[in-house]
Order: C-alpha cells, then sequence, then structure tokens
C-alpha cells in the first residue's frame, strides 16, 4: 500500500469514525447522562468491536455474507431491531445518572463491542474500507494495515462526542432540557435506520 493510498484510508477512516451515527449518537447522549469517564468503556468497546468487525469482513465474513444473502438480512433485521430498543431508551431516560444510581447506566464495553455487530453503519465503514483499501498484491498486510488506520483514528474520534455530551451536562441538568435532548437523541438514533430501509 502506497503512502498516498494509506493517507487516504486514514482519511477515511477519520470521517467515517467521526461523522453521526448510532455509535456517535449513543456517545452524545452517554456523555451527557453518565459522564465522560463513565462512558469510557463504551468508547473503548465500540473502537475493540468495530475493529474485530474490520478484521473478520477483512478475512472472508463479507465474502460468507454475500454468498448466504439471507445472513445479511437476518443481521439487518437483530440490528434495526436493538437499535429501535437502544433509541427507546434513550428517549425514556429522563435523569444524569451518578455513581451510585443501579437504575440508569451506561453501556458496557462487551455491550457496545457486541453491537458493531448489528450496527448498520458499521458493517458499511468495514465492507467498504476492505473493496477500496484492500491490494490484491499484498491481502494479508493490507487487511492488517486498513485495521490500524482504523484502531489509530476512531477512539479519538469517537470520544469527540461524549466530550461534546460531558460538555453539555451543565446545559441539561433541567430536567425538562433533558427530556428533549434524550427524546431527540433516541429520534436521531431511530433515524439511522433509514438508509438500511431504503
Amino acid at each position: 500500500m502506497s503512502t498516498d493510498v494509506f493517507l487516504a484510508l486514514l482519511l477515511y477512516a477519520f470521517v467515517t469514525s467521526i461523522t453521526p451515527g448510532p455509535n456517535n449518537f449513543m456517545l452524545l447522549a452517554s456523555g451527557v447522562n453518565f459522564g465522560f469517564v463513565r462512558t469510557i468503556p463504551h468508547m473503548a468497546g465500540i473502537a475493540s468491536g468495530f475493529l474485530v468487525l474490520l478484521l473478520a469482513v477483512g478475512f472472508g465474513l463479507g465474502a460468507a455474507l454475500q454468498a448466504f444473502p439471507v445472513l445479511h438480512v437476518g443481521l439487518k433485521i437483530a440490528g434495526g431491531v436493538y437499535l429501535l430498543y437502544l433509541a427507546w431508551k434513550i428517549a425514556m431516560s429522563r435523569s444524569l445518572g451518578k455513581d451510585g444510581e443501579s437504575k440508569a447506566r451506561p453501556m458496557t464495553f462487551l455491550e457496545a463491542a457486541a453491537f458493531q455487530w448489528v450496527n448498520p453503519k458499521a458493517w458499511v465503514m468495514a465492507v467498504t474500507a476492505m473493496a477500496v483499501y484492500t491490494d490484491p498484491a499484498t491481502p494479508f498486510l493490507s487487511v492488517l494495515l486498513i485495521g490500524f488506520a482504523f484502531a489509530a483514528v476512531n477512539f479519538p474520534s469517537v470520544s469527540t462526542w461524549a466530550g461534546f455530551g460531558m460538555a453539555l451536562r451543565g446545559f441539561l441538568a433541567d430536567p425538562v432540557r433533558l427530556k428533549w435532548f434524550n427524546i431527540a437523541m433516541g429520534l436521531l438514533l431511530a433515524a439511522t435506520l433509514w438508509p438500511m430501509l431504503r
């Protein structure tokens, strides 16, 4: 992979990681509702889960899904249902989570990692990255380089959304503002299904 191609890959990884999507809307809401520190496992789970998904697609899972379209449809349905469930939970949240609260909690590392497997945007990112940037002359090395590029930019990109949410905590400490913010985040998260349904 040439330097120019790798720089283009880094730019693609950055743009797709930092732009709005299910992960980033959930991190924004988590930053508001639970703070930055309590959202770190969620961020780490996204970065790790996506890296595993990306490498799996690069090493043959993408081809398997093309060979068995029913699996792809099943993943889309499962992802859509789970995304709507998460959107509902966010929209119905009415108080800022405190460290001692047991009822409300941020997404765990494992939940966030597992979510990548049903996240429509994550699949589009992974399949597109592998289709565009894998070098047929050195497929193994190029898959690893694609994984490295995303690992380098994904966590810093998604943490921006949690940080922005943390910055909004003071403004959204008012219960009415928080209620409407969470409803808006739930609706935006549900709206991320639109490209998958078209």
